[in-house]
């Protein structure tokens, strides 16, 4: 019973993740110009919409129809996955994962210029670092999720008990 809460939660969470972002860009997109400054906190952090065909940073802008395949295989994965994790430590990277790839995936299909080449919508940007949305943040916190699950909680987990210590 308790996988099935954890399924049907990590399912939500991630709906309203995708959800959230798909918000935010239709908000930038309906109200802002298009590679116009909007200073937040100085330069440092602002809001500076533009459509980027690529990855992060802009690289591969001409493979916009592979990243479209990756978001695909990386969605349907993640949500399997969801079907079959029993605790939090694993549905976590997968609903931020999952509800990121979803999120840009759905630019890719219904954005210009076209079906599986659309251009994802970015707005945050620090400093000159990255230009970025929603998805790209909860694609980033779940990869370190995940690699922190790994190197720290399971390490932990399959560590052998210490003399005298019972091993649970």
């Amino acid at each position: 019973m308790k996988s099935q809460r954890v399924t049907v939660l990590s399912l939500v969470l991630l709906m309203v993740i995708v959800g959230v972002d798909q918000l935010t860009k239709w908000l930038v997109v309906e109200n802002l110009d298009p590679r116009t400054s909007y200073p937040i906190i100085g330069e440092w952090f602002r809001l500076f919409l533009i459509r980027n065909p690529g990855a992060a940073f802009s690289f591969g802008v001409d493979a916009t129809i592979v990243f479209s395949i990756f978001q695909i295989i990386a969605t349907v994965v993640c949500v399997v996955t969801l079907f079959r994790v029993r605790s939090w430590w694993a549905a976590v990277p997968a609903v931020l994962i999952g509800a990121g790839a979803c999120g840009n995936l759905l630019d890719r299909i219904f954005r210009s210029p076209g079906a599986l080449h659309g251009h994802v919508v970015d707005f945050f940007s620090f400093g000159s670092f990255a230009i970025f949305n929603v998805a790209d943040a909860a694609i980033t916190v779940g990869v370190v999720v995940y690699l922190w699950f790994v190197v720290v909680v399971e390490n932990k987990e399959q560590q052998p008990a210490a003399d005298g210590e019972v091993a649970r």
